[in-house]
């Protein structure tokens, strides 16, 4: 499981409206402090002097009770149940921290030493922080993340829609036969900037938990289709022998500086060249983008055209009777796709025109 994966996970139990945040909130609320290990393993058995055990289910009314004693609370989050209360915490005291309280100096090295979660409320600050290996994340209430959501879902809508004014651009220019990297590189460009911004989003929808419903219905609308059509737009333009995931994997390691260097984007696509120049390369789109758009046209349909004829110039000079050369392509689907394409072509010349 990757750090990432880790994080949404133990986030995920901490969401408002879960069990466990609701039980911190309480300690919150009678301004009172907090130490918490997920997770009763051998390793943090060891650490463990004195308290007691109980071994009792989970209830944020019981973690509240139970936190009124100045020991740490451990809670196995398998089962759910709380292993034991008022203990006191021994990590090696030699793992370098800088935190300032005693809770949350604790906190730290066991989480550093062990690799579990560990929570600490700050009952002067009235705060929740979340320790997890070597670092912290102090979470938001409630109220902050959904003003923090809302606006990130309005970048994201932003976001997108500059990409489907681009991408209808470049549709237009690929009609016309005249794309080059810099055009490309623009629609590559702003998807990342999308799938950035969607990410964040997930991460800040994940910390809301139920509260972030109805947000969440707005970010799935706003993504739709999101994840294919980048695809076939990278499959649409890279070289052979290019695989698509490593594309992808190279862009999503740039930096925000580097992703606005357009000569950089066109390079990891595969478009030979130097300098400014290498954007005023002439390229030849596939027409898996174009295909992919005619309604219900199967992907291994779209996959041996495109294979059959390479770009989609040739492709819109295709009669039905060669489309019917393709295995799965009878008569009627041959007429589909060639009238498809050609409604493609009559819609992108009248929004030209308006």
């Amino acid at each position: 499981m990757s750090d990432a994966q880790r994080f949404r996970e133990v986030i995920t139990m901490l969401a408002p409206g879960t069990e466990l945040r609701d039980g911190l909130d309480r300690v919150i609320k009678a301004s009172a402090g907090a130490l918490v290990v997920l997770g009763y393993e051998d390793h943090i058995k060891r650490m463990c002097s004195d308290g007691f055990e109980i071994d009792v289910e989970f209830s944020a009314t019981r973690l509240r009770e139970l936190c009124k004693m100045d020991g740490a609370v451990i809670i196995d989050p398998e089962r759910w149940r709380i292993r034991r209360a008022n203990v006191q915490l021994l990590p090696d005291p030699s793992i370098p921290t800088t935190e300032s309280g005693m809770r949350h100096r604790t906190a730290h090295r066991v989480a550093v030493q062990t690799g579990n979660p560990v929570i600490a409320v700050s009952h002067s600050l009235r705060a929740i922080s979340l320790y997890l290996d070597n670092r912290r994340y102090v979470l938001d209430d409630p109220e902050t993340l959904l003003s923090r959501t809302s606006l990130a879902i309005a970048t994201l809508e932003k976001y997108r829609n500059r990409l489907d004014e681009v991408s209808e651009s470049l549709t237009a220019l690929e009609i016309d036969d005249m794309v080059t990297a810099r055009d490309v590189s623009l629609v590559v460009q702003r998807q990342e900037m999308v799938r950035r911004v969607g990410h964040e989003v997930s991460d800040q929808l994940i910390q809301l938990g139920e509260y972030g419903r109805l947000l969440k219905m707005q970010q799935s609308e706003l993504m739709r289709g999101f994840a294919v059509n980048r695809s076939l737009l990278i499959r649409d333009y890279i070289p052979q022998g290019f695989s698509e995931e490593k594309v992808v994997d190279r862009l999503g390691g740039l930096d925000d500086a580097e992703l606005l260097d357009l000569g950089l984007v066109a390079r990891i696509i595969g478009v030979s060249g130097a300098g400014s120049e290498i954007l005023e390369t002439p390229l030849l789109p596939r027409g898996l983008r174009m295909l992919a758009r005619i309604p219900r046209l199967p992907a291994h349909i779209v996959e041996a055209i495109s294979r059959r004829w390479g770009t989609l110039s040739e492709l819109l000079e295709v009669s039905t009777e060669e489309l019917q050369e393709i295995d799965g392509v009878g008569p009627q689907r041959a007429q589909i796709i060639h009238d498809g394409l050609e409604q493609l072509v009559e819609n992108s010349a009248f929004n030209r025109m308006h």
